[in-house]
């Protein structure tokens, strides 16, 4: 018996856990400048990522909180991006940096904490 082949090939929406609603919207939409979509309260939150959908969600059923998997943000000038954030007030755990040359380009990355101490990436290709 054969698997069925499957269509699975975008991501939709991505769910990022959130101690307290209310600061992660506020941290996402003024901080990071992500497009809020809409809040489904009391405990949800829903932003345009290029495409996919960002979930923002508070732990329900008496569940604890558990920090989220990384999410990288591609972004065309890390170094504007880097400046522009810090300016914003934040505060970054590693600066950007190179972390793999490509026979067409560099990768660079620089991560920071969210609102809910979540990591966050910002990834750049730089190509010659």
């Amino acid at each position: 018996m054969s698997i069925p082949a499957t269509s699975l090939s975008r991501i939709g929406q991505v769910a990022m856990p959130a101690r307290e609603i209310a600061r992660a919207v506020a941290f996402y939409r003024d901080t990071l400048g992500l497009r809020l979509l809409f809040e489904a309260p009391p405990k949800l939150a829903f932003f345009d990522c290029g495409g996919v959908r960002l979930m923002l969600a508070e732990p329900e059923g008496g569940a604890t909180f558990q920090p989220g998997s990384i999410l990288y943000y591609v972004v065309d000038d890390l170094a504007a991006a880097h400046a522009a954030l810090v300016e914003r007030g934040v505060s970054f755990v590693h600066a950007p940096q190179k972390v793999a040359t490509m026979p067409d380009h560099e990768l660079w990355m620089a991560f920071l904490h969210d609102s809910e101490g979540n990591t966050v990436g910002l990834m750049s290709e730089v190509r010659p």
